[in-house]
């Protein structure tokens, strides 16, 4: 079955998941023409290997601790903690806790 992503107009709550996090995945919450917004959950110790994407990128840490690698820095990013990169920036993730963040990404252009 695909899953359903937000219908424009509609609304969601993004707050942290809290005790229901190590059960969670991540998840697509917008694919639009031009916009994605997924919600990344890693648990402790995983990793997301190095990768780009076409457009430009925010990363949003909602709750834990997530290393956040680009060729030229490394951050730690805690809950509340934001991050852009121009398109097809590499970058790598490391969850040093149980952790999620709003990933928003840009996809096309008008």
């Amino acid at each position: 079955m695909a899953q359903k992503h937000l219908e424009p107009g509609t609304k969601m709550n993004l707050s942290p998941l809290g005790i229901a996090l190590g059960a969670a995945r991540t998840t697509a919450v917008v694919k639009g023409r031009q916009l994605e917004v997924v919600r990344i959950v890693l648990l402790a110790g995983k990793r997301m290997k190095e990768h780009h994407v076409p457009g430009e990128m925010t990363v949003h840490c909602l709750e834990g601790c997530i290393e956040f690698q680009t060729p030229q820095t490394l951050h730690v990013l805690e809950p509340g903690d934001f991050v852009h990169l121009e398109a097809a920036a590499p970058h790598a993730l490391h969850a040093l806790k149980d952790s999620s963040a709003l990933v928003t990404i840009v996809i096309g252009s008008v």
